[in-house]
């Protein structure tokens, strides 16, 4: 395709996006782009089922059987969005197995928050309060993406986020009214999670080398910091109403901006964790790699029963034509 052609093609893209119309699978699309969604749809996916695992450490230690069957509840709903989000990925043209290689390889990233620990109960609470709270923020954003397959998929992946946001709030009000220990629970979780909870909306805007063009195409609609923003003011008063104390001296309202100002965030421990020096980077990937080699049975018998399947069919309709 020469250049011309190249560049007509561009600029009808750009317009359809502009336009609010959204891109399908068969559309012409640019390369950039292609692999700009699948890089962001395959980190998604791999957090959804990597997340899964702080969660699944407490299953056989929750202190009720009612605290149990909504937590099983909720890391179902997580194996559900991966697997949403995986069909999204592979409308692009990728495998399911190549996308999955690539996370046990460590060749695609995840949420660098799952490479924290859970350590006591209220842990259980802050992952649904400020993690999902902090993806909530951007995932509702998503909804109205660029991108067809992954905006209907984000519909049904908020409206259950949503559910865990409220689910981890509530068991931290409970908590919060209960003895001096449970909130010191509850504030010692606060503390761990608050700061990796801002990191999750990524760098800083300008050191985000992705945004720029995301936002253009409009995979994006909102920047990391607007996002962050948005988030520690809607969080800082519900920390208030728990009784907490956010981990920051610097925070304080600014009448002019009508925002929270919050300290700096140490970046530092951000990429370091990205790059595999977490707390629990190298356990989250043995686990997984574990539970791919485990399952391996299964994605075989499935295989061996979807082939079956269609034999009949193809011996059923050689008949019937005969």
């Amino acid at each position: 395709m020469d250049n011309s052609n190249l560049h007509n093609l561009e600029e009808k893209f750009q317009a359809k996006i502009d336009a609010e119309i959204k891109i399908e699978p068969k559309d012409w699309m640019p390369e950039k782009y292609r692999k700009t969604l699948i890089r962001q749809i395959s980190q998604h996916a791999h957090s959804e089922v990597v997340g899964m695992l702080p969660e699944g450490n407490w299953l056989t230690r929750a202190p009720s059987l009612n605290r149990k069957l909504i937590l099983l509840a909720k890391i179902q709903d997580e194996g559900g969005h991966g697997l949403y989000l995986y069909s999204a990925a592979e409308t692009l043209g990728i495998s399911r197995d190549e996308l999955v290689d690539q996370l046990l390889t460590g060749k695609a990233k995840y949420s660098s928050i799952f490479n924290y620990p859970s350590i006591n109960w209220a842990d259980i609470g802050a992952i649904g309060w400020l993690v999902d709270g902090a993806a909530i923020m951007n995932q509702v954003m998503l909804t109205r993406t660029s991108y067809g397959p992954y905006a209907r998929a984000m519909v049904r992946i908020c409206k259950e986020e949503s559910f865990h946001q409220r689910q981890g709030y509530e068991l931290l009000l409970t908590m919060s009214q209960g003895t001096d220990e449970q909130k010191e629970m509850v504030q010692d979780a606060f503390n761990r999670w608050w700061w990796p909870s801002l990191m999750m909306f990524g760098p800083s805007d300008k050191e985000s080398t992705h945004s720029a063009q995301s936002m253009k195409w409009k995979i994006k609609r909102k920047s990391n910091d607007e996002l962050r923003q948005a988030f520690v003011d809607a969080t800082v008063p519900q920390a208030e109403f728990l009784g907490l104390t956010v981990p920051d001296d610097q925070l304080k309202w600014n009448e002019e901006r009508n925002h929270y100002d919050f300290g700096p965030i140490d970046w530092d421990e951000f990429w370091s964790v990205v790059k595999g020096n977490g707390p629990c980077n190298r356990e989250r990937l043995k686990a997984r790699q574990k539970a791919h080699d485990e399952g391996a049975w299964v994605r075989e018998a499935a295989t061996a029963y979807a082939e079956k399947r269609r034999k009949r069919k193809a011996e059923k309709e050689s008949t019937q034509v005969a």
